[in-house]
């Protein structure tokens, strides 16, 4: 069985990409979508691919809407949130606390990972009242049956999130990814501050996932296994380098994996429920909290039965 797969080339996928490493019982059938983002959508509203590569909270929001796939509990992107907050220097904002009453750009759409994690960023070390801010988001959402709170204003078209911020338009923004040089992060020393508040309170945040058809897991009892531990394989490849120090030019993603293993002593990219369980109850506590979710699933109700007992 061949399985029309997308997922981004990155370090701890790369063996299964280059053909390094084979699953049992089936093939990957690799295809490239050049804007990751796009195949989210693609899965969400056409269910086009049979294993997609896929934002955490686009996936609870998709689950909590009945889309006919579900997760497996490998979560291939991580990353800290505090940078992703930019703001213009002469907006009068100097305390995240002032953003409350104002108007806050957002990449895309409400539901972004990104953005649900820079909220919780906001409210937990913060104290921002998130209910005080007007978010104003740029784009819709992947899962098109989702309704945003009252605080949501789309951005009108033809705006920039980036000159809106830098015209005072908008007191900040979530997500614009490489800032202009005339705005400046909301939160100084946003690196340190991540690797802070992992070592304060475990904060590490899950931003991708691997999501399969419901068809395919119920016409294939094994597969959810099959599947899981073949990236699982490919992973453990890609940390024994970085534990080597074996990364020939390494980026700032194994930089900072690297940076996560030397503070934590642990693999930085663990699959499986246990050892996750702490950072996914934080983010569906954030998603209820912001209203992308109504209600609070059980985690073990998110992933594939065959998997919840599943680490590596």
């Amino acid at each position: 069985m061949r399985l029309r797969t997308v997922t981004r080339t990155q370090g701890n996928n790369r063996a299964l990409k280059d053909g390094t490493v084979t699953p049992k019982r089936f093939d990957f059938a690799f295809e490239e979508v050049p804007v990751l983002v796009d195949a989210f959508r693609r899965m969400v509203r056409g269910l086009e691919f049979d294993v997609c590569e896929m934002a955490m909270t686009t996936y609870l929001c998709a689950k909590a809407h009945g889309k006919p796939f579900t997760a497996l509990p490998i979560f291939l992107v991580r990353g800290f949130h505090h940078g992703a907050i930019v703001r213009a220097p002469e907006a009068g904002i100097r305390d995240p606390k002032d953003l409350e009453g104002r108007k806050v750009g957002v990449n895309r759409g409400y539901t972004v990972t990104t953005g649900v994690w820079a909220r919780g960023v906001l409210q937990d070390e913060h104290g921002v009242d998130l209910s005080k801010v007007t978010w104003v988001p740029s784009g819709d959402e992947h899962v098109a049956e989702y309704r945003p709170p009252g605080n949501v204003e789309p951005l009108q078209p033809g705006g920039s999130l980036a000159d809106l911020v830098a015209a005072g338009e908008l007191a900040a923004a979530v997500g614009v990814g490489s800032s202009p040089p005339d705005l400046l992060p909301l939160i100084p020393d946003a690196t340190e501050a991540g690797f802070a508040a992992l070592r304060r309170r475990g904060h590490y945040p899950i931003n991708h996932l691997v999501v399969v058809r419901d068809d395919l897991l119920a016409g294939h009892p094994g597969l959810a296994t099959d599947v899981f531990e073949a990236f699982v394989e490919a992973k453990n490849l890609y940390v024994d380098r970085l534990r080597r120090d074996a990364i020939e030019a390494p980026t700032p993603t194994d930089l900072m994996y690297r940076r996560v293993m030397e503070i934590t002593g642990a693999d930085p990219l663990p699959y499986g429920i246990a050892p996750n369980r702490t950072v996914i109850d934080e983010l569906i506590g954030h998603a209820v909290s912001q209203r992308i979710l109504d209600t609070r699933p059980a985690v073990e109700s998110l992933f594939a039965e065959r998997t919840l007992d599943l680490t590596g």
